[in-house]
C-alpha cells in the first residue's frame, strides 16, 4: 500500500510538473528608427525563427519578400546587442510560383534541411491565394506544401482578406509542422463582431515524410473587453509555438482604432489536445458542428508589464521562438513586432525576451 501511495505520488508530481509552466518578463530591445542593411529598410519583421545559432526574420513586404538573418546576444537575461548578418531574396528567375503568387510573408522555420519554410497571406481580394512553400537558403523555389480542402479554394469565399495564414513552427518531434490561421474561415462562422467568443481559428499539422496535413485542431480565440473606439475591433492568432508535444503557446493579438499607440494588446497562452480534442480536417465548415477544441489557459499578458517597456506600449507582435537557453537552464522565448514600415503612424521593431520556467 505504501508502495503505491508513492506510485501515485509521483504521478501526480510528474503530472503537475509537465501542465505547470510559467512565463516572466526579462528584457525588451527596440531597433532605432529607420535602420538600413544593405541598402534595405528594417521592417515588417513577422516572423522568427532560431536556426544554428543564427535568428532568421522574415519581412512582410510583397514587393520585395526577403529573409533577414541576423545575431541576436543575449547575456543574463539580457538581449545585449542585435547585428544582421545577411538578406535573403524569395526569388527565382526560373521558376514560375513565385511570379504567379503574391508573397505576402508572415511566418517562417528553418528545417532540418536548413530549408526556409514560409507562410503566405497571397491576395484573397485580388483573387491570389494563401500558400504555404519552401525555398532553398539562397531563397530559390523547392517546392509547395499542398493544402486540405477546407484551406484551398479561395474561389469559394472561404477567406477573410488579411487574415489568413499568419503562424507556423516545426513540431516538437522535428517530423512535421504546424500552421494556424490568424482568423476564423468565412466559412465557419457568420460575421464576428468584436465581442464574440469562440470564434474558431484552424491549426493544422503537416506530416513531413507524408508531404501533407494529417490533423487539425481548433483554437478558439477570447472575446475583446473594451469597448470600441473606432471601425476597427479586431482579434486573431499572430504565431504559435509548440513547446512540448501537442501544446502550444499561442500569441494573441487585439487591434482596436481609437486607442492610439495603445491600440494593441497582446497575451499568450496555452493551448493543449485532450483525448477527445476534435480533429477537424475533414470538416469543410464549422456552423452547426459539435466539436472540442484544444483547452487554453492564459500565461501573460504584456499589458501587465507596460511599465518596464522603454515607451510604455506593446506593439504589433507578430513572431516567437526559442531563444538562448539561461545560466539556470531555463529556456528563452524571442518575440518580434512588425511595425508595418509605420505606414500606419508610429510604431517600433521591438523584441521582446520572455523566460520559460517549468
Amino acid at each position: 500500500m505504501k508502495y503505491m501511495f508513492l506510485i501515485i505520488m509521483g504521478v501526480c508530481v510528474f503530472g503537475c510538473k509537465k501542465n505547470n509552466v510559467q512565463l516572466r518578463f526579462l528584457d525588451e530591445y527596440i531597433l532605432k528608427d529607420s535602420m538600413i542593411f544593405k541598402n534595405s529598410m528594417i521592417g515588417g519583421l513577422s516572423g522568427i525563427d532560431n536556426y544554428k545559432d543564427l535568428y532568421y526574420l522574415v519581412v512582410d513586404d510583397a514587393k520585395k519578400p526577403r529573409v533577414l538573418t541576423s545575431k541576436i546576444t543575449i547575456e543574463k537575461g539580457k538581449i545585449k546587442d542585435i547585428s544582421f548578418k545577411n538578406i535573403i531574396y524569395i526569388k527565382d528567375t526560373s521558376s514560375t510560383f513565385y511570379r504567379k503568387e503574391v508573397l505576402d510573408l508572415e511566418s517562417i522555420f528553418i528545417d532540418s534541411n536548413a530549408h526556409i519554410n514560409l507562410v503566405s497571406e497571397g491576395s484573397i481580394k485580388n483573387g491570389k491565394r494563401p500558400t504555404v512553400f519552401i525555398s532553398d537558403s539562397l531563397g530559390r523555389f523547392v517546392n509547395e506544401v499542398y493544402l486540405p480542402s477546407n484551406l484551398g479554394n479561395i474561389n469559394e469565399g472561404k477567406h477573410k482578406h488579411n487574415a489568413v495564414f499568419e503562424g507556423s513552427c516545426k513540431s516538437i518531434d522535428k517530423k512535421g509542422f504546424w500552421v494556424s490561421l490568424e482568423a476564423p474561415l468565412n466559412i465557419d462562422v457568420e460575421k464576428p463582431s468584436y465581442e464574440n467568443s469562440k470564434l474558431p481559428v484552424r491549426i493544422t499539422y503537416f506530416d513531413s515524410d507524408e508531404g501533407k496535413a494529417t490533423k487539425q485542431y481548433i483554437y478558439e480565440l477570447s472575446p475583446i473587453e473594451r469597448p470600441p473606439r473606432g471601425a476597427i475591433n479586431s482579434n486573431g492568432v499572430t504565431a504559435i509555438l509548440e513547446f512540448r508535444k501537442e501544446e502550444f503557446f499561442i500569441v494573441e493579438r487585439i487591434y482596436q482604432s481609437g486607442y492610439g499607440i495603445h491600440g494593441n494588446m497582446i497575451r499568450i497562452f496555452k493551448a493543449t489536445t485532450e483525448k477527445n480534442t476534435t480533429n477537424t480536417l475533414n470538416m469543410n465548415t464549422l456552423r452547426n458542428v459539435n466539436y472540442i477544441p484544444l483547452k487554453k489557459n492564459l500565461l501573460f499578458d504584456f499589458n501587465r508589464v507596460n511599465n518596464q517597456l522603454k515607451k510604455g506600449v506593446i506593439d504589433n507582435v507578430e513572431g516567437i521562438c526559442f531563444g538562448d537557453v539561461l545560466p539556470n537552464g531555463n529556456k528563452t522565448l524571442l518575440l518580434i513586432s512588425d511595425n508595418n514600415f509605420q505606414l500606419n503612424g508610429k510604431q517600433f521593431n521591438q523584441f521582446l525576451l520572455l523566460e520559460m520556467v517549468e
